[in-house]
């Protein structure tokens, strides 16, 4: 069993997403200048979970979470770094994809996770390529199937050996019955603009396409022999790294490992608490504000490392979603608070703003974009409560605008004297942190009224207190003490009520109005449609074609359309 999983105290097996190079079963992380090489080379013994072993270079969770693990090492801990290889360390096979045994035995919340997080992945590197200046490069040597091809498909310039037996392949609907599962169908139309029929022969064999077809085709970019090969790769990364963006100086600061405390009820980080209430189906996450006013400039950021105060936070609580999304599949509702000084917190955000350009506050302020993306997906209700005492301001108000509901208590309580509950509006709010579909959350929030993002904007500074926020739109409910916990009480109990998989279908809709992109229609279409997929008898039944994989024995399908 892999580091990454460990036994919770009820038996359970827990999936830890923090781990680091020295750790890897799977890649191979080396730095050369300003050219990185991340090289798959698949422990098949090493797999997440016991019944399957990950053979010809096929993958699971663990080796995704490796994979997420290194592309950020990159961002932070090497900022010389302007071009990242992708290659295999094994002969005549890049990737095989999802190891097919593995998706056979899981549990549907695991594949469905297990999709999301390596889409999330995929998108990290697309991230890393357009706003970090770090491109990728996939030397697709042997088969490059499924998966595989997936995450050819996120590098920037696919090439493909030309030794006639290499090619790229997504096999799923003949072979197993289901979708690509990591937006292979979604970047072969809308990223590499493949011709809708070309896109349904290549998308419906099993063996793939290799050679001249696959460049005229635009699935890869490029064919080259064996023999020219790493001739080919240098000149490659050579004429990408001479384009880069990145414009970072200096050294790196690593990543240093999460301080945590696992609790039966929570877990405890040092700006994030996790408070889980099993009967009532809900998580209370609370983020601590700054304890600290923020440097006075920006090259004392390096001795404060991984310790500053926005990098930590983010990287807790990014932490802490992927342990409620793959652990605690029973909770429901993630509640949000906060507590701390708000001034802190708009210092912090003013500090941000005004060093954009420096490479770790980029750095920073897009690990944000992604966590906050990342919370967006989460199929959970997500309810944001502002009380006395709270810090939601710029960044951490973004939580406010991501909830499907926020409350925010009018005054304060009975013996309560600390200050009125307040919001406050800060530059971040207005463009730092797009939703996945390229809006913020506050023009997805006003889609019919787009003047009301313009009546916030001027409020940007002020300590915005409960019933102006109502009338500004920024909250759901402002409530008087009497009223506070009789609604709160409520609203959780309704929510507990209602069906699950309803709420899931219903919050994943109401979240993303507005316009597509590619992002998006990963997320909200093409994941949508898998995660039904993966519940058919066609896929995952005793006669599926998931179950009767390499038996010898063809899947029996109901053939009727729905």
């Amino acid at each position: 069993m892999a580091d990454v999983a460990h036994k919770l105290a009820n038996g359970a097996t827990r999936i830890d997403f923090q781990t680091d190079p020295a750790r890897y079963k799977h890649w191979k992380l080396s730095v050369d200048g300003d050219v990185a090489t991340l090289t798959l080379d698949v422990d098949e013994n090493g797999g997440l979970f016991e019944g399957y072993q990950l053979k010809m270079n096929s993958y699971d969770l663990g080796v995704d979470i490796e994979l997420a693990d290194a592309i950020e090492r990159l961002r932070f801990e090497h900022p010389g770094v302007k071009v990242v290889l992708l290659r295999s360390g094994k002969d005549r096979i890049f990737c095989a994809g999802a190891n097919i045994r593995m998706l056979a035995g899981s549990a549907h919340a695991h594949k469905v996770n297990f999709c999301k997080f390596t889409n999330e992945t995929r998108n990290g590197m697309e991230d890393s390529s357009e706003n970090s200046g770090q491109s990728f490069i996939c030397v697709a040597s042997g088969a490059t199937a499924g998966g595989g091809y997936e995450l050819a498909l996120a590098a920037d310039h696919i090439i493909l050996v030309d030794d006639g037996s290499s090619s790229v392949s997504l096999p799923e609907v003949p072979l197993l019955a289901v979708l690509p599962g990591t937006g292979g169908l979604t970047r072969v139309s809308d990223k590499r603009k493949v011709r809708r029929d070309h896109a349904d022969v290549f998308c419906t064999i099993e063996e793939g396409i290799k050679g001249k077809r696959a460049v005229q085709w635009r699935l890869v970019d490029e064919l080259v022999p064996a023999s020219r090969l790493d001739e080919t790769v240098k000149a490659r990364a050579k004429e990408r790294a001479a384009k880069s963006t990145r414009k970072a100086d200096g050294e790196g600061i690593r990543l240093t490992p999460l301080g945590r405390a696992f609790r039966d009820n929570g877990i405890s980080y040092g700006f994030v608490t996790v408070e889980i209430d099993r009967a009532r189906r809900t998580a209370t996450i609370t983020l601590k504000g700054a304890d600290q006013a923020p440097p006075a400039d920006v090259a004392a950021l390096g001795g404060l490392g991984a310790a500053f105060w926005p990098l930590q936070l983010a990287r807790e609580l990014d932490d802490a979603i992927l342990e409620l999304r793959n652990n605690e599949f029973e909770i429901g509702t993630l509640i949000f608070k906060s507590e701390g000084e708000a001034a802190r917190v708009a210092a912090h955000d003013a500090f941000l703003e005004a060093n954009k350009a420096h490479w770790l506050v980029n750095e920073i302020r897009h690990y944000w974009k992604r966590v906050l993306k990342r919370v967006d997906v989460t199929s959970r209700t997500i309810v944001t409560v502002i009380e006395p005492g709270s810090c939601f301001a710029g960044t951490l108000a973004e939580l406010v605008f991501a909830a499907d509901r926020s409350y925010m208590l009018i005054g304060s309580l009975e013996g309560d004297n600390r200050p009125p509950a307040a919001l406050t509006l800060t530059r971040a709010n207005f463009g730092p942190y797009p939703m996945c579909h390229g809006l913020t959350r506050l023009q997805s929030r006003f889609l019919g009224e787009p003047d009301s993002v313009g009546r916030a904007e001027v409020r940007i500074g002020e300590a915005i207190e409960a019933e102006e926020a109502d009338k500004l739109g920024l909250v759901t409910f402002a409530l008087d003490d009497i009223d506070w916990a009789d609604e709160l009480r409520v609203f959780l109990e309704e929510r507990t009520s209602f069906s699950p998989d309803a709420l899931t279908g219903m919050e994943a809709n109401l979240r993303f109005g507005g316009p597509e992109t590619m992002e998006s229609k990963i997320f909200a279409r093409l994941t949508a449609w898998q995660n039904w997929i993966f519940q058919r008898p066609n896929a995952v039944g005793e006669e599926g074609a998931l179950r009767r994989y390499g038996s010898g024995v063809r899947p029996s399908y109901d053939l009727r359309r729905v």
